[in-house]
């Protein structure tokens, strides 16, 4: 059966009266007109009127594939002639369990536990909890604190929220949250060095003075390795996951790794901290891991981990965390699909020639005029905008350049989402040389009409 569509001007009226989107504005999203999209094919969008949009952004930071892929599609429709859904609360089901051991395949040797969630907040969620009650069940309850860094984002749910450290998303919610311990993400064109082994040596330092005074009573820290996400993409200095799981491990702090934006390949690895060749005592994933299809999210762990909530019921080691949906067999089928044609089409080398020639063509980027930074982990990438380069300093707040930009790429036929004054160019893992040609003539006509318009004024 197929379900009508009403007429555009219907939907919105509907979206106003009725649909509160995520992490919108609503009175400026209503008052711009926004895209209503109703389908999709390979890399492009197609809006309810026809227009087709390249999906600049992964359809926020998940596709892998494209849209609308058969393999995909095709693992769906077989499990849905079996079951839709199953509990694993004390029972488990198929797909669930093949998921768990290829990913336990595919981890960084040592994660070999695996504990399902709806998203990527959840499964931060799980990790954080996992590793406080860990210390608990081994007798060491005074580990309970968390060391998070600066600009993280880790996820909406009040766990996430407190290891997280974005003002403008977590601030107002301070009397909800347990405290945590912050130190500097090392961001090289924001210190005042500007020397990414400057920015490396001042966070590491600054854990090594914590660690040195507090490492008795802190359980866990939280980082997203090599790219840091909402907080404008961040790169890491190469080396600083390396140095920074040394001096957790000589302090016996565990590490939760918070792969859900940088893990399946997004930076040419499959997972980011692969890079350094560190091993974290927690991996969470998210986002591509169904290829953009269902809500699925791990938590991977090791077996140290999991042997600290083994016991007798009564001896009160169970990890009591769950979700109605945790392992759906829809969602874990198509993710197994995605994992399967990752192999087979050889993605990761894919990513990792399309992320040369999108470096390539970046150096164009960086002549522009308004362009401060341009920052890249495999197909990752931020191009932050400022007013002044010679003093780094940013456009007034009020004219909202990144909005701009992003508008007039949506006019030029590219979807994207700003952070802030850094505009995300984050394409599907899959996309074609052409295509992401394509994309970038129009990112970069956007950024150079725009700013050159508003540094005119």
């Amino acid at each position: 059966m197929t379900r009508w569509v009403p007429p555009r001007d219907v939907l919105l009226a509907w979206n106003r009266d009725h649909l509160w989107n995520p992490f919108t504005p609503m009175k400026n999203y209503l008052e711009e007109d926004p895209v209503i999209i109703e389908r999709g094919e390979g890399v492009k969008l197609f809006d309810v009127d026809g227009r087709a949009y390249w999906d600049g952004y992964s359809s926020l930071w998940l596709n892998v594939h494209g849209h609308n892929v058969p393999e995909l599609n095709a693992a769906v429709t077989e499990q849905l002639g079996k079951i839709a859904h199953a509990t694993l609360l004390g029972s488990a089901n198929v797909p669930a369990i093949l998921l768990a051991k290829r990913l336990a395949d595919l981890a960084p040797p040592g994660l070999r536990k695996v504990f399902f969630s709806d998203s990527g907040a959840e499964a931060v969620e799980i990790a954080v909890k996992m590793a406080f009650q860990y210390w608990q069940n081994i007798g060491r309850p005074e580990k309970r604190r968390f060391i998070t860094m600066t600009g993280a984002y880790h996820g909406d749910t009040i766990g996430a929220v407190s290891v997280g450290a974005i003002e403008l998303f977590h601030a107002r919610f301070g009397p909800l949250l347990f405290p945590t311990v912050r130190i500097p993400y090392p961001h090289a064109y924001r210190h005042p060095s500007g020397d990414p082994e400057a920015a490396a040596r001042d966070s590491l330092a600054a854990l090594e003075a914590i660690l040195r005074d507090q490492a008795d009573e802190i359980a866990a820290l939280i980082v997203e390795p090599v790219m840091q996400g909402a907080a404008g993409m961040i790169r890491m200095p190469d080396g600083f996951m390396a140095a920074l799981a040394d001096r957790l491990r000589a302090y016996d702090v565990l590490l939760i790794a918070d792969e859900v934006a940088t893990g399946l390949g997004r930076t040419g690895a499959m997972f980011a901290v692969e890079h350094d060749g560190v091993v974290p005592d927690f991996l969470t994933l998210g986002k591509g891991l169904t290829g953009g299809y269902l809500p699925v999210a791990a938590t991977l762990t090791t077996d140290r981990i999991y042997e600290a909530f083994w016991g007798e019921e009564i001896e009160g080691k169970t990890f009591y965390h769950g979700h109605s949906y945790t392992g759906n067999p829809l969602g874990c089928a198509v993710a197994l699909a995605n994992l399967e044609l990752m192999e087979q089409r050889k993605l990761l080398e894919h990513v990792r020639r399309l992320s040369a020639r999108a470096e390539a063509r970046l150096s164009a980027f960086r002549e522009l005029p308004y362009v401060g930074d341009v920052r890249q982990a495999g197909l990752m990438i931020g191009i932050e905008i400022v007013r002044d380069r010679a003093t780094k300093a940013p456009f007034p707040r009020e004219v909202r350049i990144g909005r701009k930009i992003v508008a007039r790429a949506r006019e030029l036929g590219l979807l994207t989402r700003p952070l802030g004054d850094v505009i995300v160019f984050m394409p599907p893992l899959a996309t074609p040389e052409a295509a992401l040609e394509a994309m970038m003539d129009i990112l970069y006509r956007a950024i150079a009409e725009v700013t050159e318009k508003e540094a005119g004024r």
